[in-house]
């Protein structure tokens, strides 16, 4: 029998709008997010993630607060971060937040652990970019030691030694679920192989199956490491409506706006109707009537090999009610379709 398929949802706590088209205060958009996490779990979706921000555009700078709120709300789902950007944050702290909510949620907490795609933390936190990747190395290093239990005995250059340390609370069962997210970077592939971590790949744009060799090498990695295999995922944007037609009207404009306002910081150029239509149909956009969703996602998932899959539901200032509709149709009916697609 083949493994079983996690379907996963995720948003980075993008800013709202109310029917009128009004941004609305991050206190309420952080408020409905708990909502839209309470419809998650009683849908049937299986994991509920939560980015990290800190940029106006995100409500969201505190995921594992707000995963709390959502684990005292529900019963089943599991809960966890969208990523957690480690580079810039203490792996100790880090490590104590995801226990604390693992003990929280009877043990249903993860955390994807990331460099992320955005660089606000770093200054913020009094960090120097050019430390980027020397800040990942150590601090990973230091999380996967942690991941291990016990005492933990330490040494690198981006912070003091450990000597018989020990974290608490520890996991109460088991061990913590850590993934690691990987952009496009075959050095993040063999750095997950490494220490024996799953991969979640973030894909946000083109055909999915361009990451096809970033899996293989993944593959390669752990026969060389001589470890078993972890899983592999897929992270990607999307949104689920009645029909094709309305999930792309629905949608488009916020995606747009999103699209936009990042690019002008990244040198994107403006985003054209038929390039938005393009990427939904052949893309990593997976935008559309339940059966189209659900299609695309079964492709993507046999294509790749996965074991999980998680739709980033938000996108821009969409109203509260819409990403209510596409939690919906994606638990009560994508999913399902997409387990028999896969049989």
């Amino acid at each position: 029998m083949a493994d079983p398929i996690d379907f996963g949802l995720g948003t980075f706590g993008d800013v709202t709008t109310d029917e009128a088209g009004t941004l609305l205060p991050h206190a309420r958009v952080i408020r409905d997010l708990v909502e839209e996490a309470v419809l998650a779990d009683e849908v049937g979706i299986d994991v509920f993630g939560v980015g990290e921000h800190h940029r106006s555009d995100f409500a969201v700078s505190a995921p594992e607060v707000v995963l709390a709120a959502i684990a005292a709300r529900t019963r089943r789902i599991r809960l966890g971060s969208a990523v957690t950007v480690l580079s810039s944050d203490d792996p100790i702290r880090v490590f104590q937040r995801f226990s604390t909510l693992d003990a929280l949620s009877g043990g249903r907490a993860e955390v994807i652990l990331g460099r992320g795609s955005f660089t606000e933390s770093f200054p913020l936190f009094g960090f120097e970019l050019r430390d980027y990747e020397r800040l990942f190395e150590e601090k990973l290093d230091l999380f996967a030691r942690l991941l291990e239990g016990g005492p933990v005995d330490w040494q690198g250059t981006v912070r003091k030694p450990l000597v018989g340390q020990e974290v608490f609370p520890p996991i109460e069962t088991g061990r913590l679920s850590t993934w690691i997210g990987v952009g496009g970077s075959p050095e993040s592939v063999v750095r997950a192989a490494k220490y024996q971590l799953p991969m979640m790949l973030a894909i946000i744009g083109g055909d999915p199956l361009r990451f096809k060799p970033f899996v293989d090498l993944q593959a390669r990695a752990y026969a060389e490491f001589g470890t078993p295999r972890q899983p592999v995922g897929v992270h990607s944007p999307g949104h689920v409506g009645p029909t094709d037609e309305e999930a792309r009207e629905r949608f488009f404009p916020a995606y747009r706006t999103m699209h936009a306002r990042i690019g002008a910081e990244r040198g994107w150029p403006p985003l054209e109707r038929a390039s938005f239509d393009q990427e939904v149909a052949r893309g990593s956009l997976y935008v559309g009537s339940p059966e189209t969703v659900a299609r695309r996602i079964a492709a993507t998932i046999k294509g790749l090999g996965l074991r999980r899959f998680e739709l980033k539901y938000s996108a821009g200032p969409l109203t509260h009610g819409v990403l209510m509709d596409s939690i919906d149709l994606y638990g009560r009916k994508v999913v399902p379709m997409v387990r028999d697609m896969l049989g």
